[in-house]
């Protein structure tokens, strides 16, 4: 639950982070276009990006002849979650990791790649899938739109605010409340506030995965030791991510040598799996 409550507190910051931005932007105008510009965006990004990321990694859909076991394990962790029956696709990659996308239960799908395969005992796989089926009975990916949907926002207001610097002035509704320092914390501040507390609302949703999905395996342990092995060999073979989807993955597939790991998606891994041997 505490999950949960930090979720709602953070996506009610960026809503607040909305309405201060429009009220020194001088009206609902500016704020209303680009709301609805975002909107537009995440609605196609929610019921397209399971068909777009699942192409961008040159994954396939597997048959339970294939993979029999992998079949097994999904169809009944599908069955204790109480979910329907996910597909399944395989990453054509040797760096071991996974997600789950989708718009809803009815339309999920779970991608594993050959290299978690190989490397994951039987108990350390049924660890991962059941992470996976714990975002699907989440809704992670709804959660994660009107997230990036609120933020989108915000980097757009922004974004215009700019550029209306370029053309004279500041703007602001009030001139008391305008000038340099109010720009300053609309077109540069607010954006990074935005990312941050996107980041934050990721990172709270991969610690409720594991918990749930710890419950749904029975075993918590299993998961444990699977993001130990992956942490190390993620590291030592990493698969080309695309950064916008980095969040997808069970671990971070990005290098972690760039600026950008300062805003990782995913929480500390010697964290999670702390959490999950004390539960």
């Amino acid at each position: 639950m505490g999950n949960q409550l930090k979720t709602t507190l953070l996506l009610g910051s960026l809503t607040g982070l909305i309405i201060l931005i429009g009220r020194y932007f001088g009206g609902s105008s500016g704020m209303v276009i680009a709301f609805v510009f975002a909107v537009l965006m995440n609605v196609g990004s929610y019921w397209f990006s399971d068909k777009i990321v699942l192409k961008l990694y040159k994954s396939r859909q597997l048959s339970s002849q294939e993979y029999p076991e992998l079949y097994s394990l999904v169809s009944r962790l599908s069955q204790s979650a109480s979910l329907p029956m996910p597909k399944i696709y395989l990453i054509p990659s040797e760096s071991p990791n996974a997600f789950a996308t989708g718009r809803n239960s009815q339309h999920a799908v779970i991608a594993v790649t050959q290299g978690i395969l190989r490397l994951l005992n039987s108990s350390e796989l049924e660890g991962v899938l059941a992470h996976e089926i714990a975002h699907i009975k989440d809704r992670d990916i709804l959660i994660s739109s009107i997230a990036a949907t609120l933020a989108g926002v915000i980097m757009m207001i922004a974004s215009m605010a700019r550029w209306a610097a370029l053309f004279g002035g500041f703007g602001g509704s009030d001139d008391d409340d305008g000038g340099i320092l109010g720009f300053v914390v609309l077109a540069f501040l607010a954006p990074l506030a935005a990312l941050i507390i996107q980041l934050a609302i990721s990172r709270s949703r991969e610690y409720l995965a594991d918990s749930t999905g710890a419950r749904i395996a029975g075993n918590p342990l299993g998961l444990a030791s699977a993001l130990e092995k992956l942490d190390y060999a993620s590291k030592k073979i990493p698969i080309k991510a695309n950064p916008a989807t980095s969040h997808l993955f069970i671990v971070n597939p990005l290098s972690g040598k760039s600026l950008m790991s300062l805003f990782s998606t995913h929480p500390p891994t010697a964290e999670r799996i702390a959490r999950l041997r004390s539960q």
